[in-house]
């Protein structure tokens, strides 16, 4: 099922493999998704295209400076008829939100989203209310025009899973989208693979994949690495440590393994560590970035030599 979910979004985002590959993992282990790069390579199709593939409520908003934390989380408006207040649900009320430019919007409003990404809950009034599982936010943002936005803060950057860039297609996946797309685009042919119930069912799925005391514990060294590093001013969160491993997880699955690999670690160390992480102003003036440092900790980081597998499993040596 993760397979044809997978072949749906790459049916309209052309060229870009590794990146579908790591939108459907952060899905699939619970996570959030935000998606940086330069305007017109493709972050909304992105996020619509995974949406679309998936048969389950969907609800789009659009970041903007007037934007307020009720328009996302709802609000209690009085019935006069019967006396009461009544709970109108806002646009958080989905199983996937689309949140479009989301450093457009004020912090205050930005602040709305972290109750929800966290504890997947709103809380209105006093009153409790729990979001319908899956649920999962994927977020765009323009890094480049800094007109009119608002940097994310570092809480809100550390709810999401992972942080994604597009990249410039190749020109061969160029010319296939010119043909592809230039008639009408082919996210309006795309037809639903899944629904909201299956994508539940291959989270539970992902949840028993097998993860020995070593790989935990490399996990564990390369997170404690970006907190001990000079270059790094603020280090992940434990918070960080546990999607890394979630995400794993679901690397693996996806990889038709029942088990992790330090590859998996390796592999998602930059898009779920980088984006948490503060360099100093000493590597600002180095220019290097938060993705080459956590590169340099990977190579730096030794890997563990053996690794128990899952019951079964024919051997100990990675």
């Amino acid at each position: 099922m993760a397979r044809r979910i997978r072949g749906a979004v790459e049916q309209v985002i052309e060229g870009k493999p590794d990146v579908v590959k790591l939108a459907l993992a952060v899905m699939l282990a619970e996570g959030h998704l935000l998606i940086e790069d330069v305007p017109g390579v493709g972050k909304t199709m992105l996020a619509k295209t995974l949406a679309r593939s998936v048969d389950c409520s969907v609800r789009r908003i659009q970041f903007t400076p007037d934007l307020l934390p009720s328009d996302i989380t709802g609000v209690s408006v009085y019935d006069q008829q019967r006396q009461e207040f009544e709970f109108k649900p806002g646009a958080v009320f989905a199983n996937i939100v689309v949140g479009d430019e989301i450093n457009r919007a004020s912090p205050k409003t930005q602040s709305a989203l972290l109750e929800c990404m966290e504890e997947r809950q709103v809380t209105v009034d006093g009153v409790t209310y729990h979001l319908d599982t899956p649920f999962m936010v994927i977020a765009t943002q323009n890094p480049v025009e800094m007109e009119g936005t608002y940097p994310l803060p570092e809480a809100q950057r550390d709810r999401f899973m992972a942080r994604v860039s597009m990249g410039y297609p190749s020109p061969q996946a160029e010319l296939a989208m010119l043909d592809g797309h230039s008639a009408a685009s082919p996210l309006d042919r795309l037809e639903p693979v899944a629904d909201a119930g299956l994508v539940s069912d291959l989270i539970d799925l992902v949840r028993t994949v097998y993860v020995s005391p070593e790989v935990k514990r490399y996990a564990i060294d390369l997170v404690t690495a970006t907190r001990r590093s000079p270059d790094l001013r603020l280090g992940a969160s434990p918070r960080a440590t546990l999607h890394l491993i979630r995400a794993a997880r679901a690397i693996a699955a996806l990889d038709e393994r029942d088990y992790v690999l330090p590859d998996d670690v390796q592999e998602l160390a930059v898009p779920v560590l980088a984006h948490r992480l503060l360099p100093t102003a000493d590597a600002h003036l180095e220019r290097r970035t938060a993705e080459q440092i956590v590169a340099d900790l990977v190579r730096r980081v030794p890997i563990p030599s053996t690794a128990e597998g899952p019951p079964g499993w024919p051997g100990d040596r990675y």
